[in-house]
């Protein structure tokens, strides 16, 4: 099994770029790929509930869905301690699935291997 960090930059401000960040993490763990999404700078709303609702790129599923497919499929989701705190939002609010976490765990994930692309 191969390893694949998908990091994602990106929420309401580039929603093409997160949409698409979260439909490569999908294709990635349904091919039995360890895949990680890193939430990072604006992406990290992503990983607060109830910020989801709603955002829907044309041509895509809505990235709420998108973001409990990648879950429910056995992904994993970081997100970016000191972006979240830069932001004021709050630890205990996350979606299922997502896990509040500094550089080196990132670090970590891409030592052991993982390739990493950024949206």
């Amino acid at each position: 099994m191969g390893k694949l960090c998908v990091s994602i930059t990106h929420s309401k401000n580039d929603l093409d770029k997160a949409t698409v960040g979260f439909v490569v993490a999908n294709a990635s763990v349904a091919s039995a790929q360890e895949t990680l999404v890193f939430l990072s700078i604006e992406g990290v709303r992503l990983a607060v509930k109830g910020f989801a609702d709603g955002l829907h790129e044309e041509g895509f599923a809505p990235i709420k869905d998108l973001i409990e497919s990648f879950v429910k499929a056995g992904g994993t989701i970081y997100v970016c301690s000191p972006c979240m705190k830069k932001r004021g939002l709050a630890d205990e609010a996350l979606v299922e699935g997502a896990t509040i976490v500094g550089g080196a765990k990132l670090v970590e994930f891409l030592a052991a291997g993982a390739a990493c692309i950024t949206y």
